[in-house]
């Protein structure tokens, strides 16, 4: 495992270059030394050797991530050490320095898997522009390893949590799109899991080892989206010093990932729709076309049919990503996952703890009963605040956020002023109270008597005063305390 993967996050968010080692193999000190200053400049962390035999120590001392390569060596030449690091680490990007390139040297190279090659003699702007591009390439294979190592040990299908029917239709459906590169759109509520489901679309299909780029198209400043989906050249602008590859190019046979489409300027929607179309892009500031081949998903929580008529969306861009769409239900359509939800997020924490977690049963009833707006990512943020503000292992309902332990007794108080508008004696009042918290809590008499605020006893006691029949199948006569 790379430097970078061991000090990745769980969370799989990108780290910066200092995380990253580099090993320049020159014979030539001044080469070393330049390089070596650029590169530690830049954040790594830099080893150095000037033969092959003293580059294959260090490699064996060391993880390293990027290799810069002279193939002229004294000895065992550049290609040589090449094949060796690429058969005993493959993750590693080597790239070749030559001040003697032939087509056939340069050919070899690639070919043995090289990343890319400079020529002798190169400045420092050149050096750093492809230690640049090597790190983002990285970065990118590295969340991609991770996203489908996740998808693999997780519960679900491609890591999406779920076994309620309208899931399993998900899968379905997912599963017959992930080996096609058809346009996918994908539609929920804030919170279900938009990116999940992309995600589970590209990493179970047959371009899994091709990148994976998401963009949130609600997050970019507007005058940057185009040049972060497009690139630009050098010289485009005032601040292009130097070129800069646009998302659409780096994903190229891969998927892009366009969270949030609706959010998108109409403009630059225009210009989207034009590279689909023509399945190229021009970076801003060229007039040279660059040819792409990128599959998208799109995800939106916005009815595109509402903004299309508002003008906020174009017409034929929306028909363009609609070849296959797909709803996510949000949590309150499939209430039987939130327990298989809740052991998922409990057993994540207690690995990242290493306090093992669990949630008691009047916990869970509140959490069963809960609507749930903010869907999936909810969930997981109550049960992360639960772990955080508990005193013991098993989270209980002084855990739970107010919203949530409220909940019942807001719907309670709801059915019970539903006819404010004529007077209910209060013995009645009363009574449906009692009988929406039965009702919702499925009998559970004790937790009734909790979220009243009543006791036990007073509960039985009112029980057989309204003479309230148990359509759970107990009577509550019977079961009153003697005391009672």
């Amino acid at each position: 495992m790379s430097s970078l993967a061991q000090a990745l996050p769980e969370d799989g968010a990108f780290l910066p270059a200092h995380y990253l080692s580099l090993l320049i193999v020159d014979d030539e000190r001044w080469i070393r030394e330049s390089c070596k200053e650029v590169a530690e400049n830049m954040g790594f962390k830099v080893f150095t050797a000037d033969t092959a035999a003293t580059a294959a120590k260090q490699l064996e001392s060391h993880t390293i991530d990027v290799v810069l390569l002279d193939i002229k060596l004294p000895g065992p030449d550049g290609l040589e050490l090449l094949l060796k690091i690429k058969q005993q680490q493959p993750e590693t990007e080597v790239i070749m320095i030559t001040g003697h390139a032939t087509v056939d040297s340069v050919l070899t190279a690639m070919k043995s898997g090289a990343y890319d090659y400079l020529r002798k003699p190169f400045n420092i702007e050149e050096l750093k522009l492809l230690l640049e591009r090597v790190t983002e390439h990285m970065r990118f294979s590295l969340e991609n390893r991770i996203t489908r190592e996740h998808l693999k040990n997780n519960p679900g299908y491609g890591g999406i949590v779920g076994r309620s029917p309208e899931m399993e239709k998900l899968y379905r459906i997912i599963a017959k799109v992930a080996s096609s590169r058809h346009p996918v759109l994908v539609q929920g509520e804030s919170g279900t899991g938009k990116e999940m489901v992309a995600r589970a679309i590209h990493f179970t299909g047959p371009f899994r080892d091709k990148p994976f780029i998401p963009v949130d198209c609600g997050s970019l400043v507007p005058t940057l989206i185009e040049s972060e989906l497009f690139g630009y050249v050098k010289g485009a602008f005032t601040d292009a010093i130097r070129p800069k590859e646009g998302l659409l190019s780096i994903a190229n046979g891969g998927t892009l990932f366009l969270d949030e489409i609706g959010e998108m300027p109409v403009d630059l929607q225009a210009k989207l729709l034009r590279a689909l179309q023509e399945k190229e892009i021009r970076p801003v500031g060229s007039t040279k076309p660059t040819p792409i081949d990128v599959r998208i998903i799109a995800a939106t929580s916005r009815d595109l049919e509402i903004a299309i008529h508002q003008g906020s969306f174009r017409r034929d861009l929306y028909f363009r990503l609609n070849v296959v769409s797909l709803r996510l239900p949000p949590v309150r359509e499939r209430k039987e996952d939130i327990r298989l939800l809740v052991d998922h997020f409990l057993e994540r924490l207690s690995r990242s703890t290493g306090a093992r977690r669990s949630i008691s049963t009047e916990a869970m009833k509140l959490m069963l009963a809960y609507d749930w707006p903010g869907n999936v990512r909810e969930l997981e943020n109550c049960l992360e605040r639960a772990a955080a503000l508990s005193s013991g292992h098993v989270l209980n309902i002084c855990d739970l956020p107010p919203q949530i332990q409220n909940s019942s007794l807001q719907s309670i108080s709801v059915s019970t002023t539903a006819s404010r508008h004529r007077i209910v004696p209060l013995a009645d009042m009363e009574k449906q109270a009692i009988l929406a918290a039965l009702n919702q809590l499925n009998g559970d008499k004790l937790m009734t008597a909790k979220l009243l605020g009543i006791g036990k006893t007073t509960l039985y006691r009112k029980l057989k005063e309204y003479g309230i029949t148990d359509r759970w199948g107990v009577s509550t006569v019977e079961e009153a305390p003697r005391n009672g």
